[in-house]
């Protein structure tokens, strides 16, 4: 993309904006799983950086789940503004007995877009002793309920809900 996603316009915002209000509609607690460095500070909600250095979208969901007093933790991408409402909020009402759930799509699993239970942390922290850093790779470790795209039809066309915006062309 060449610059920060997170700042990209989107709507009457930004991609970051458009996150965070989705995720205020179905969450009580919102946070930024900024990476390394504290970053989006003035967006009034707190800020968490990376307990790994250096290890991608897993040392964020570590962070995440690390200050969620055992509750359990929505994480949304931001390069994913298409998610609606609705399908967040169908995570959230899909959790019980799971310690993950995950939408699947044509693409296969969608880990940015997933709730994650404390009871992850072990799992990841022993992924990340192994050098291990794939979004999924402790997904052995636990109980996955994943939403097939059968599920995901209803919140619309599964492609286009979990289109990742990678190139200014997908901005239009």
């Amino acid at each position: 993309m060449g610059r920060d996603k997170a700042l990209l316009p989107w709507g009457e915002t930004d991609l970051l904006g458009h996150a965070l209000a989705r995720l205020r509609t179905v969450a009580g607690d919102v946070r930024i799983l900024s990476g390394s460095e504290p970053r989006y500070l003035d967006r009034g909600v707190p800020v968490l950086t990376d307990p790994v250095p250096d290890a991608g979208p897993l040392a964020g969901v570590l962070a995440g789940l690390a200050t969620a007093d055992d509750q359990p933790g929505l994480f949304l991408a931001v390069d994913l503004p298409k998610v609606p409402v609705a399908l967040l909020a169908r995570l959230v009402d899909l959790v019980e007995g799971y310690d993950a759930v995950v939408p699947v799509s044509a693409r296969g699993p969608e880990p940015l877009c997933a709730l994650y239970r404390s009871s992850c942390i072990e799992p990841i922290g022993r992924c990340f002793s192994r050098g291990d850093l794939k979004m999924t790779s402790f997904w052995p470790e636990v109980r996955v309920r994943e939403m097939r795209p059968e599920e995901l039809r209803v919140f619309g066309d599964v492609e286009e809900l979990f289109r990742n915006l990678n190139t200014p062309e997908d901005l239009g």
